[in-house]
């Protein structure tokens, strides 16, 4: 499938910024069936300072910029074009167990799976919690095959967890979201990653878009569409299984990869530091069009 992507982040202090700097994550991965052009990106107004895109500690694209003129308002454009392929055929449903998984992962010094170790244990935003756990064992029966358990944990976080965009905001915890049963995108894969996690599996935080359809016989609204977020998790032997609690789907060609990191603090679109500022608003419009 083709995409063409925009995302456009406005910010509007009250007071007057004298000096900025930030990160952007807002330019896709180079991954397995995701092919883009270059991206662009429209900074308002311009900055002093624009770094070359390199990547993070995770291999995330990431642009740095620095403001030195004050200024009052901010605009981040990014807007890029995707092509993207899909899943390739899942691990076998019937092949290692999760707990086998688990054990190979605290003790292995090699390759891929050294890697994954980065993706198990707590982080800021996903703490190792007892109800995760809890939660989690009813899924991950002893010597069930992974790839059958996570799915089942996908399916049973869409179905016990409402999605209410009210319900939290960025820094609700996920302690918080696991005895309201309520939240958004980011909040299930927060949701899953510490599930995971608990019972000794790597699980990583991945953000990106989802192609969205308009409701029958509505045409579809102008920066309307969001960001969106996900969770993925290492099956040795075969790579990272992308899965997505919110619409209880394996991730395919109707998914844009742009970063992934421990939790969403990792991979938030646009951070940084001011001086000075006040208050501030932010709004934020995405447009995710298909293309013929």
């Amino acid at each position: 499938m083709k995409f063409r992507v925009r995302h456009l982040t406005e910010y509007s202090y009250s007071e007057p910024v004298r000096l900025s700097h930030h990160a952007a994550h807002l330019c896709p991965r180079t991954v397995s069936g995701q092919h883009f052009d270059h991206p662009k990106l429209r900074i308002s107004p311009e900055p002093a300072v624009l770094g070359p895109q390199k990547p993070d500690y995770f291999g995330n694209p990431t642009v740095y910029f620095t403001i030195q003129d004050p200024h009052s308002t901010l605009s981040v454009e990014a807007e890029f074009h995707v092509e993207t392929s899909p899943t390739p055929s899942l691990p076998h449903l019937d092949g290692t167990a999760w707990d086998k998984v688990s054990a190979e992962l605290k003790r292995s010094t090699r390759g891929q799976t050294l890697a994954a170790q980065d993706f198990l244990y707590a982080s800021p935003l996903v703490p190792i919690l007892p109800e995760a756990t809890e939660y989690a064992l009813e899924s991950f029966t002893p010597g069930r095959p992974l790839t059958e358990a996570v799915l089942e944990l996908t399916k049973r976080i869409n179905k016990d967890f409402a999605f209410d965009t009210s319900a939290t905001k960025v820094g609700t915890s996920v302690a918080t979201v696991f005895e309201d049963r309520r939240g958004v995108c980011q909040d299930f894969a927060h949701v899953t990653v510490a599930c995971l996690r608990s019972i000794g599996l790597a699980s990583r935080y991945v953000s990106g878009y989802i192609r969205t359809l308009p409701p029958p016989g509505k045409e579809k609204l102008i920066g309307a569409d969001a960001s969106h977020a996900w969770a993925s998790v290492f099956v040795p032997g075969w790579g990272w299984l992308d899965i997505d609690p919110t619409n209880n789907a394996i991730c395919g060609e109707e998914h844009i990869t742009v970063a992934w990191g421990r939790d969403y603090d990792d991979v938030s679109p646009i951070r940084g530091v001011v001086l000075g500022g006040g208050n501030h608003r932010i709004k934020v419009a995405v447009d995710v069009f298909e293309q013929p």
